[in-house]
């Protein structure tokens, strides 16, 4: 009788944190989820491998998970839903070769936007979509030219750091990359623009029609049609994808374009 007098209690002991252990793990919020979507149709950047992995990594350090897909008919309503952010890793397209041809997966999309969605363009996003005027007002512009000597050495200019993704980076800040230029007239009034390029520090030869002036935006954001937005023309090479500033930048913008979402370390 000793005995299960003792063991009574224990066994309700047990019981009781096993229903609580139970019951966290219930309430216990998966980590929220971004979308890679990697198709080219014309030029496949080298870098894109370089890209998932890193962003991969920084999923596994910052608490979010990390899918690709270069097939657009993943994009429905049904699955673009469980997603954070999609973020727009150096597609490429024209009007020759249109990489959303139809009409549903572009609606979709664009529902997942109008919803709350986060979106990310990194690089030759701005080399995307031509034919869809939607896209080039979410993404921010649409990409004229680069150098032909394409991989500078050049400086930026930080001119806004009020945002997670230049918040921990230099004033001015030199490095090597591929510096886009943008189509007059492409890049909307309301966007955030974070980071500009010295075109002092860039050499155009000849190809002075690719020179944007003073004002040569190179990172932005913005409220759009009721999601988040961000672009960043950093990640031609794949050095980019390694270098500590880059991916805190990319972190920042992710951290930007989840929202609530985002439950990782703050910036």
């Amino acid at each position: 009788m000793k005995d299960q007098k003792t063991t009574g209690p224990l066994k309700v002991v047990w019981v009781m944190a096993a229903l609580l252990l139970c019951t966290s793990m219930a309430w216990a919020k998966p980590n929220p989820k971004v979308l890679i979507f990697c198709k080219t149709a014309v030029f496949p950047h080298k870098s894109i491998p370089a890209g998932i992995a890193a962003i991969k990594k920084l999923g596994a350090e910052n608490k979010f998970d990390v899918d690709t897909t270069t097939d657009v008919s993943k994009f429905t309503d049904a699955n673009l839903k469980q997603y954070a952010t999609i973020i727009f890793l150096s597609p490429t397209s024209n009007m020759q070769k249109v990489v959303f041809k139809d009409s549903v997966n572009k609606e979709a999309f664009k529902k997942y936007i109008e919803k709350g969605g986060g979106f990310l363009g990194i690089h030759s996003a701005t080399d995307f979509g031509y034919e869809w005027p939607w896209y080039g007002q979410l993404v921010g512009g649409y990409f004229l030219g680069h150098p032909r000597k394409n991989v500078q050495t050049a400086t930026l200019k930080v001119i806004d750091k009020n945002n997670p993704a230049t918040k921990a980076l230099p004033d001015t800040w030199t490095r090597t990359d591929e510096y886009y230029s943008f189509k007059p007239g492409s890049n909307p009034k309301d966007l955030h623009v974070l980071i500009t390029l010295d075109e002092s520090t860039e050499d155009y030869g000849t190809q002075t029609n690719l020179k944007m002036g003073d004002f040569h935006p190179m990172a932005w954001y913005h409220d759009y049609d009721g999601g988040r937005a961000f672009y960043t023309a950093l990640g031609h090479t794949d050095e980019s994808f390694s270098d500590p500033l880059v991916l805190d930048h990319i972190l920042g913008a992710l951290q930007y374009t989840m929202g609530k979402k985002y439950k990782g370390k703050k910036q």
